[in-house]
């Protein structure tokens, strides 16, 4: 059972909370049996490699003493030359896991890194999060978690490797020592990891093992060059859209442009009439609608042919969202009485010597990564095997064998790099992987029989749903003159993205969606009366990069900063005085990036201002200061500082690199054009022509510095991104007057 003391509740997306608050007796990796732990070492393909029948050489002590997801066998493969290949058990898709959890192993391990490579998993329980029990990249998790599962891991084969070094050499094992890929003997003995692998496997894994002090780390906290660096900057690193296998078919899906509506009749004869074209396809889709899968020998006649079906929808029975009516319904709904999540006492507010009222508005956000959604399967009566960069692999593959009418074991995920994702690869509907496995299943019984490849299209993706949930914040704040906050009332209108979902029963408390009020009041000690409605409309939602967080942090910071102002107050030192003594972290991250900007030591540009936020979100905390101007009426963002509390960091280069994207991506929700809106059921935009996304030649200049610790690494795939829209917000405030209440940022 899941010890709530040692792993709190609040480390992952709480949408997930429910789920892994749970025991897995079932699919859980602690009940991995010998048998299918030797089927997973067997087909990692390492036939030269370390361990790949280790478990077949351990005592049953051994064995029942430790978990698959703590057995070196399904995550070291070393070859004869020396090479060391680390499996991740995480989804690679931009945040430097790939390179982050080897570095993490080959330290414990003594490895050469020249020499280190790595590989993606599978859905096998053995690459489940160790802490959590079920396969998951999300939540900013991937180095919280596995960090001293890796280091283990290492440490773990490093012990064997020295036991069979001192089998060979007839010597105590306590007389040797490891360094870069060798084990060194007293008497000047040395053997490369690669000549004691084969006898290294024969031996038991330690149940136990001392690992290194921090003091003696050499590839822990230094700038690291990522492992996929070079086939991502030259155009060779493979995707899941990449993925090809003989006789391979392509998919596309023809979908209502209402969600959840069906279809009265199709006309296909033209479509069939194309080159290319092996099937045309009646399927059922996500939420209960219908669509046509066109199966072709090319993406190309698939979409040619899917432009050519005549289909008349039924929109009849579902509900037709219009942006416009949507916002006056949230206004109307925040007026009502609903459940609270803080009720402080509300009554100082009516005699507050200052007050402010303040409604901000957020739109429906898609999640646009580079690489469309897309999933390949390979199925026959004896099994299936998908070939896709999914974020939640087990629940992906559990998904896909009751699609397919399998049994769970007899799916394979390979999990693939993605392009992208910000939450869209892990849903828990699974919808783009069933609609595949659909698909399959359709095109098998219709008589084709070949691996096929269901790819969306851009505009699939951006008018495909699951969206950041449109948000409405109503606030009323009683304060005095020196800015102590004497009451707050406040009110969020938007919908759950956890109703209906396996995780509502566990997450959904007291009709509130844990999701949409993280960020909110901490780390402020303030008298907060918090109302919060979840209407339901027909536009799927879900999270999305750093989840409630993308909203509560403008709110908050912005609101905060206003205080400042209208107190008269610098906003770093207002900031400080509320954080006392108890938010140490707070504190040195906002005082790092206040250093390091030179705020309030230098004279900025004529026409500049400063804006500063700080935020935690997923145990680690982000400031930043910036710089900004106005430029023919729009705000420019010309210099960002952070200020970074992630605990102990594994490579300063991804550090680095998840915070200028997640910056980037915090800018694009301030840029014009970056909302989805609909008209009568149907999403107005479709392509990056109308829907904004952030670009390279909008980003600032960035510096981002690090808090030094030792403490045990938090994540940092999100952090970055909630305070960076705010601190924009409020240096433009400074320069027009006027504070911004929406996202994207509306001046007039």
């Amino acid at each position: 059972m899941l010890n709530h003391a040692t792993h709190p509740m609040h480390e992952l997306p709480r949408a997930l909370q429910h789920l892994l608050a749970r025991d897995h007796d079932a699919a859980s990796a602690e009940g991995l049996p010998r048998r299918a732990f030797l089927k997973l070492g067997a087909a990692s393909g390492f036939a030269l490699g370390m361990f790949p029948l280790l478990a077949q050489a351990q005592g049953t002590a051994a064995e029942a003493a430790l978990k698959p997801v703590q057995q070196p066998g399904a995550f070291v493969a070393i070859a004869p030359d020396g090479t060391v290949t680390v499996t991740v058990n995480r989804l690679e898709f931009g945040q430097g896991v790939q390179t982050a959890l080897p570095m993490v192993l080959a330290e414990e391990l003594d490895a050469d890194w020249s020499l280190v490579r790595s590989q993606l998993g599978t859905n096998d329980p053995a690459y489940a999060d160790p802490l959590w029990g079920m396969h998951l990249t999300g939540g900013s998790t991937a180095i919280k978690h596995s960090f001293t599962q890796y280091r283990e891991l290492g440490a773990r084969a490093r012990a064997m490797l020295v036991q069979a070094a001192a089998a060979r050499w007839g010597v105590d094992a306590a007389s040797l020592r490891t360094q870069n890929g060798a084990v060194l003997g007293a008497a000047g003995q040395r053997l490369g990891y690669g000549a004691l692998a084969e006898a290294a496997m024969a031996l038991p894994v330690p149940a136990s093992v001392t690992l290194k002090d921090p003091k003696q780390f050499r590839l822990i906290g230094q700038p690291t060059t990522r492992l996929d660096a070079v086939a991502k900057s030259s155009g060779r690193q493979d995707f899941g859209i990449d993925v090809r296998r003989p006789g391979q078919l392509t998919a596309v899906v023809a979908r209502p442009p209402v969600f959840g509506a069906r279809l009265r009749s199709v006309d296909d004869r033209a479509a069939r009439a194309i080159q290319g074209v092996k099937a045309v396809l009646r399927v059922p889709l996500d939420r209960g609608a219908e669509g046509v899968a066109v199966i072709a020998d090319g993406y190309w006649p698939a979409q040619q042919a899917r432009q050519a079906l005549q289909l008349d929808w039924d929109t009849s029975a579902v509900e037709k969202v219009d942006s416009t009516r949507q916002l006056a319904q949230y206004r109307a709904l925040a007026a009502q009485p609903g459940p609270r999540h803080f009720d402080a006492d509300m009554a100082p507010l009516a005699q507050a010597p200052k007050t402010i009222e303040a409604e901000f508005v957020f739109p429906y956000l898609a999640h646009a990564p580079m690489e469309p959604l897309n999933c390949t399967v390979e199925f026959t009566a004896q099994g299936a095997t998908l070939w896709v960069g999914s974020q939640m692999p087990g629940l992906d593959g559990m998904a896909a064998a009751r699609t397919l009418g399998l049994k769970p074991e007899q799916v394979r995920v390979q999990v693939q790099s993605a392009g992208g994702g910000f939450g869209r690869r892990a849903i828990p509907s699974s919808d783009y992987v069933v609609e595949a496995c659909t698909i399959a299943k359709a095109a098998q019984s219709a008589g084709v029989r070949a691996p096929i490849q269901t790819l969306w299209s851009r505009e699939d993706d951006i008018r495909g749903g699951y969206y950041r949930p449109m948000h409405l914040h109503r606030a009323r704040i009683g304060f005095d003159a020196a800015g102590q906050v004497l009451a707050w009332d406040h009110v969020i209108v938007g919908q759950s993205i956890l109703t209906g979902s396996p995780f509502e029963a566990g997450m959904v408390k007291n009709g509130i969606d844990h999701t949409a009020v993280e960020g909110m009041r901490a780390p402020y000690p303030l008298p907060m009366r918090l109302t919060v409605h979840h209407p339901k409309v027909n536009v799927p939602v879900l999270w999305w990069r750093s989840v409630g967080s993308t909203h509560t942090a403008f709110v908050m910071e912005t609101l905060i900063d206003q205080i400042a102002r209208e107190t008269g107050q610098d906003p770093v030192a207002y900031r400080m005085k509320l954080f006392g003594s108890t938010h140490p972290r707070h504190r040195a991250a906002l005082q790092l990036a206040v250093d390091r900007s030179g705020y309030g030591q230098k004279r900025l540009a004529a026409g500049r201002a400063w804006g500063v936020a700080v935020h935690e979100s997923f145990d680690s905390v982000v400031a930043y200061v910036v710089e900004a101007s106005m430029k023919d009426g729009q705000p420019v963002l010309h210099q960002v500082t952070a200020g970074v509390h992630c605990n102990l960091v594994i490579n300063p280069r991804t550090v680095e690199a998840q915070v200028q994207g997640a910056a980037l991506m915090g800018l694009g929700m301030c840029l014009p054009g970056a909302a989805i809106t609909l008209k009568d059921g149907v999403v107005e935009q479709q392509n990056f022509g109308d829907y904004t996304v952030a670009r390279i030649a909008d980003m600032p200049t960035i510096a981002v510095h690090t808090v030094p610790s030792a403490e045990p690494p938090t994540g940092m795939g999100e952090p970055g991104l909630p305070p960076l829209a705010p601190a924009f917000a409020n240096a433009v405030s400074r320069l027009t007057g006027k504070p911004l209440r929406e996202l994207p940022f509306r001046l007039t």
